[in-house]
């Protein structure tokens, strides 16, 4: 998957062996594999609270294998293996005990994460007998809870005080993050952004990869720079064309660089994982995204007015839906009237590659491809405040600001103050919508 907020899958697939060994690949629901595990790893006698901080480290752990891709973006057909040398226990078609079965149907889509963290915890852990681990004992945590130690005070005792439990996450299937397409220079889209941070993450460790703008979603000049530079440095053709060896070697490597795979990994930000644009709008749907959306699709139709022009109200209604459907026509699509990945990333590009076609003398502070956040300095953040300065001159309750190039505090009414992040189109609109 990509960089955004993990999802319980619907189905594993387990290697029945060592990583590289000849052996099968079963695929089965997460939740009998979570299951499966606990019942080869833990004994169905302990007290509850060992067996139920012993089910979320399991869980979290296969979590991290399939949320950082760590087995596909190196080439296996498989999530995790049932080798206790790298992954968990698993034994295919073995009994599920009872009490074990009910307590994973209760916390299968639960998961520890470090606080500040998106990504599964890589929970490690051990026996605590034959082997010892800088993760959870599990005899350990037999001992802690006959002790009265709950579920959560034992997680604390072996990973830290730093961490907190995801509840009930959504389930859905999951997809390979590779969108499917070649990312070169002019691409956008939301690929484009995750492509950038892990570029970005990657130069810290790696010099020679210079530190790409992250968060504009267009693949531009330093971007394509960075990619060439990348596929240099780690042995790949330098043609700055982004297809799936050089997406999975980018995972891969910043897997290792962020250590998100360890104990002691730099993690994933909500930042990293927010995307700038919420996927599968349709009609009925309201605020800010819808927004964004009528924006790009009101620019488009002034190269296209089959597409007829669009109001930016936050609302999906019937000229939304026409515009869009005429848009997806025009470029192409599935023509379903619903805003999902693809159109999304249509509707950058295209908004892009217009965007650039305009002569200078017609060029407008339009959307300008990039997202702040607060700390951001620069002449981007002075022509933001410039905008919002003038629009604060005609709207009543926006607060006036000075643009000196620093990204303060949203200029919102005192009571809808937040600090946030801008996905930056129809800013305007975001300072002042309710």
């Amino acid at each position: 998957m990509s960089l955004g907020t993990p999802i319980i899958p619907l189905v594993i697939t387990v290697h029945l062996g060592t990583p590289k060994s000849n052996a099968r690949n079963v695929t089965l629901p997460f939740r009998d594999y979570i299951k499966n595990v606990a019942s080869s790893e833990i004994y169905p006698t302990w007290p509850d609270s060992a067996l139920r901080a012993n089910i979320y480290a399991i869980t979290s752990f296969a979590l991290n294998r399939v949320y950082t891709e760590y087995y596909r973006a190196q080439g296996f057909p498989f999530d995790i293996t049932s080798s206790t040398s790298y992954d968990q226990a698993f034994v295919d078609g073995r009994d599920i005990f009872a009490n074990i079965s009910r307590l994973v149907d209760e916390l299968y889509n639960d998961y520890i994460v470090r606080r500040g963290h998106v990504e599964p915890m890589f929970a490690s852990y051990c026996n605590g007998t034959t082997a010892t681990c800088a993760g959870l004992s599990q005899w350990g945590s037999y001992y802690l809870a006959s002790q009265g130690y709950t579920p959560y005070r034992i997680l604390q005792y072996y990973y830290g005080s730093d961490i907190d439990l995801v509840f009930d996450a959504p389930e859905g299937p999951v997809y390979p993050s590779f969108p499917g397409r070649l990312l070169r220079r002019g691409s956008a889209g939301e690929e484009v952004r995750t492509l950038q941070m892990r570029l970005r993450r990657i130069s810290r460790n790696f010099p020679s990869v210079p530190a790409v703008e992250v968060n504009t979603g267009v693949f531009d000049g330093p971007t394509d720079a960075a990619v060439r530079a990348f596929q240099r440095t780690f042995g790949l053709t330098p043609d700055g064309v982004v297809g799936p060896n050089t997406w999975n070697r980018a995972i891969t490597i910043f897997n290792a660089v962020a250590r998100l795979n360890e104990l002691d990994s730099q993690g994933v930000t909500l930042f990293e994982a927010t995307s700038l644009y919420a996927v599968n709008l349709r009609p009925g749907d309201h605020g800010f995204d819808v927004r964004a959306l009528q924006y790009y699709l009101d620019f488009i139709a002034r190269f296209y007015p089959s597409m007829g022009s669009v109001a930016a109200d936050g609302v999906f209604g019937p000229d939304t839906e026409r515009a869009l459907r005429e848009f997806q026509r025009l470029y192409g699509l599935t023509v379903d009237g619903v805003a999902g990945r693809a159109t999304h990333n249509a509707l950058l590009e295209a908004y892009t590659a217009l965007y650039n076609s305009l002569p200078p003398e017609d060029a407008r502070p339009f959307y300008p491809n990039y997202a702040f956040s607060e700390g951001d300095t620069g002449e981007k953040v002075r022509l933001l405040q410039t905008m919002l300065a003038a629009l604060s001159q005609r709207i009543p309750g926006l607060q006036p600001l000075i643009p000196d190039g620093y990204n303060h505090l949203c200029p919102l009414l005192p009571e809808k103050r937040k600090r946030t992040t801008f996905a930056v189109p129809c800013l305007c609109q975001a300072a002042i919508s309710p």
